[in-house]
């Protein structure tokens, strides 16, 4: 027996891709700091007076003067679902909820033009997780990725009105995939599928896992002005290229207790089966040592895209700030995924179809001060394209478009202290997609779409800040 090289590769191209495509746009993660969330994540032209300033304009760290710290946590809870054609039936996610931290810290010295911080996020991450019951197992049950950004930052104040800011990034990378193996695609010894004498489709008689971790670099630069009333600003967080080189592939034998009904010849005596031979006796010697389906390494390429975010703000209403900012994702150099197992390249080795495109978010924010006690009520609105194309929606990320209903407050607490909290209601409209891979540019979603997926997330954000 040898097993399709195609269903193995499944496991290296979802699990690995996953950096490129995980909330937000394309489930990319923007929960950095509460006040951000609670605006809708407008905040390039007039960011929050809080350090995480550093990731959403870096250059507006010379607004804020003396030290000042933040630390926060989001709770992130994502509900999907995947119904499927021919049945009907539902088959829901079982995501767990996921805690996203970040910390910044800052420091501008009254009488300078010089500000130093340091941060710590979380860009992009989260977890695509399924029931053992889900038809789309073979393709991914289980994809969960953790990726953080480490930033230094210098920003410097060019005159009363301007800023520039930014610094070097440091990325750090984990992933992990579980997914099924589907026996019916199989080759037996006589040249046949195990489908061809009768094993249905969907019978898994594997489990595939891939855990795997990488390194990158890359640098975030930023530019921030006001006048009078006005605020403008912009970011540019470049792309930071992810190279997997030794990540760990292991395969799990699952009894299936199936045995073969009838005699089946093959091109050689020794290649023939007989009746009654149980068909787990017959899949053995690939988990074996020197079989395909032996622990090994694989490695892949993906780039974390570039992010681009420009806004305007307004603050000439007593006691108000409004802000309007557009986002861009560059998801489209995403295009194809090479996989390659050094030590069974001809069976395993192939380069998976993506093809992304570009996506784009348009958010809107407004912060109110309460004059009395220095509260503030925020709330926001964003809207959010999707960077798969339609025949690229998946089990391991049901990409689709997307809004973002949005509200918080920010409470004094002490003369130094203060606190942010928020709330964001992700809704979708539902996208069709499919649960089996790609193999050919020709095919078209029409094709291969078999169901409705639908997803839906709440976010809590709690963010404790400091000013010293």
């Amino acid at each position: 027996m040898r097993s399709h090289p195609r269903l193995r590769l499944v496991l290296a191209s979802a699990g690995l891709l996953a950096p490129a495509a995980v909330y937000g746009q394309a489930f990319g993660l923007n929960e950095i700091g509460s006040c951000a969330i609670a605006r809708a994540y407008a905040t390039t032209a007039s960011p929050c007076r809080d350090a995480s300033t550093i990731y959403w304009n870096s250059a507006a760290a010379t607004w804020i003067n003396g030290w000042s710290l933040s630390v926060s946590a989001a709770s992130i809870a994502v509900k999907g679902s995947f119904t499927q054609d021919t049945t009907g039936k539902k088959y829901d996610a079982n995501v767990p909820t996921k805690i996203v931290p970040n910390a910044f810290i800052n420091y501008h010295p009254a009488d300078s033009k010089l500000a130093l911080g340091l941060g710590f996020y979380v860009p992009y991450g989260l977890t695509s997780q399924w029931n053992e019951d889900f038809p789309g197992r073979f393709s991914a049950l289980k994809a969960a990725l953790a990726t953080y950004y480490i930033q230094p930052n210098i920003a410097w104040q060019i005159n009363k009105a301007w800023s520039i800011g930014g610094g070097p990034v440091f990325g750090h990378s984990d992933v992990e995939l579980i997914q099924g193996v589907d026996l019916s695609l199989q080759k037996l010894p006589t040249g046949a599928t195990f489908g061809q004498i009768g094993i249905a489709s969907g019978t898994e008689f594997a489990r595939a896992r891939l855990k795997g971790s990488a390194t990158a670099y890359g640098a975030q630069i930023a530019i921030a002005g006001h006048l009078d009333n006005w605020s403008v600003g912009a970011r540019f967080l470049s792309p930071l290229e992810f190279n997997y080189n030794n990540a760990d592939a292991t395969f799990t034998q699952i009894p299936t207790g199936l045995i073969v009904g009838g005699d089946l010849p093959g091109p050689t005596p020794a290649t023939s089966i007989k009746a009654g031979t149980p068909v787990d006796a017959i899949v053995a010697p690939e988990f074996a040592a020197g079989g395909p389906l032996t622990s090994q390494k694989a490695s892949t390429h993906i780039t974390h895209p570039a992010q681009i975010q420009a806004g305007v703000a307004y603050s000439g209403y007593k006691n108000w700030l409004l802000e309007a900012d557009y986002a861009f994702v560059g998801y489209k150099r995403f295009g194809n995924l090479p996989v390659t197992f050094p030590s069974n390249p001809t069976l395993l080795n192939a380069n998976y179809i993506e093809d992304y495109n570009n996506s784009s978010a348009i958010r809107i924010g407004a912060e109110y001060t309460i004059p009395t006690d220095g509260w503030k009520l925020r709330a926001g609105f964003a809207g959010v394209a999707s960077a798969a194309p339609p025949e690229t929606v998946t089990p391991l990320l049901p990409e689709q478009d997307r809004t973002y209903y949005t509200a918080g407050v920010g409470i004094p607490l002490f003369s130094m202290l203060a606190l942010d909290a928020s709330y964001a209601r992700v809704s979708t409209p539902g996208a069709r997609g499919r649960i089996v891979e790609r193999t050919s540019e020709s095919q078209t979603a029409a094709q291969l779409n078999s169901g409705l997926y639908n997803l839906s997330a709440n976010v809590f954000s709690l963010t404790l800040k400091a000013t010293f």
